[in-house]
């Protein structure tokens, strides 16, 4: 499994996704600019420029025709995929950590930070898909301000108008858009603060990554804890292999204690862990400082890391990995 490195970014990635089809991978940094990439060979495809700060989110709709970035410039900017421009701007008081497409690509969820005495805020944004896709509504949909531990990161589900939060305190909790109320929560999910969610394909489950070191599987509607994957450093990222039963996560210490500590110690692996029999299967080395996002291609032929030392690492599964029998000798069926 000889890796792909992709040399485009000169600080720590923040976020990588692929696109519905897994053909093409964007990656956004602290170096204020987004690219993407041909997954297969690893080849540039071009950049996304207009950011006047560090980049934290990205997301592609399902028809890899608009993508939206998150930015620390306190704008959240709709994309041309094809062609790279920038259709439209929403401007903010404060920095857009976490954005995030629907499953029918109509609306954008947001995250605003909480500073200089403005609170944080959850914003839906209506995306506006006829013509060129300049002509969008400047005000959102629906806008509220969580109570309580600032909101991380943020995902729809697949029930209409529910979204799903990962906050700082370690809470998972299930928001009404329309309402702005809190419809579920679980307090417990984590110890300390989520770094990650990512949803399965279907949306009724979810995994995520956290600061107090374990990642967890939780049900989509009722938040219950379903698996727990607990390692022996801080979790930045962490994704479902889909199509077979794998979870994948990343991390190390921040990288202000890495110098004092050796390459191995950091633990800057790719970890791979038995989605259903909570054990470790396997680690893949490879980046100088911490994993900070991890995304796996949709159809589970290859993965992607990016980490704190600018470089993304794609890595295309050898045959040994789909033969492997990751249940003994019980064959199960899709």
């Amino acid at each position: 499994m000889r890796p792909i490195l992709l040399q485009g970014h000169e600080r720590s990635l923040t976020q990588i996704k692929f696109n519905a089809e897994g053909d093409l991978l964007f990656s956004c940094s602290k170096d204020h600019i987004i690219n993407v990439w041909f997954s297969h060979n690893g080849e540039r495809l071009g950049t996304y420029d207009g950011h006047n700060g560090t980049v934290w989110t990205i997301d592609v709709d399902s028809q890899s025709r608009f993508l939206v970035s998150g930015s620390a410039d306190n704008q959240l900017r709709l994309w041309n995929v094809a062609n790279g421009k920038c259709l439209y701007v929403w401007e903010f008081p404060t920095a857009v950590k976490r954005v995030a497409f629907n499953d029918d690509d109509e609306s954008v969820v947001c995250i605003t930070e909480q500073r200089m005495g403005h609170q944080g805020a959850i914003r839906v944004f209506k995306i506006n898909r006829d013509g060129d896709g300049t002509d969008q509504p400047s005000e959102p949909e629906y806008m509220f301000n969580p109570v309580g531990s600032k909101a991380t990161v943020c995902a729809f589900t697949y029930t209409p108008n529910l979204i799903l939060t990962g906050h700082e305190s370690g809470k998972v909790a299930l928001f009404d858009i329309v309402t702005g109320s809190e419809v579920e929560n679980n307090e417990r999910a984590h110890m300390d603060t989520v770094t990650d969610l990512q949803l399965s394909p279907d949306r009724s489950y979810f995994l995520t990554s956290s600061k107090d070191k374990t990642a967890r599987l939780h049900d989509t509607k009722t938040l219950r804890v379903l698996k727990t994957y607990t390692t022996e450093t801080p979790l930045n990222s962490a994704s479902l292999a889909p199509n077979r039963p794998y979870v994948l996560l990343g991390g190390g210490q921040e990288a202000m204690q890495v110098t004092t500590t050796s390459l191995r110690q950091g633990k800057f692996e790719t970890r791979f862990w038995h989605k259903v029999l909570e054990e470790e299967v396997g680690r893949v080395k490879g980046h100088f400082g911490p994993i900070n996002t991890i995304a796996v291609h949709p159809v589970g032929t290859c993965y992607a890391s990016g980490g704190e030392d600018g470089f993304v690492r794609v890595h295309h599964f050898d045959e040994s990995y789909f033969r492997a029998k990751p249940y003994g000798d019980l064959d199960i069926e899709d």
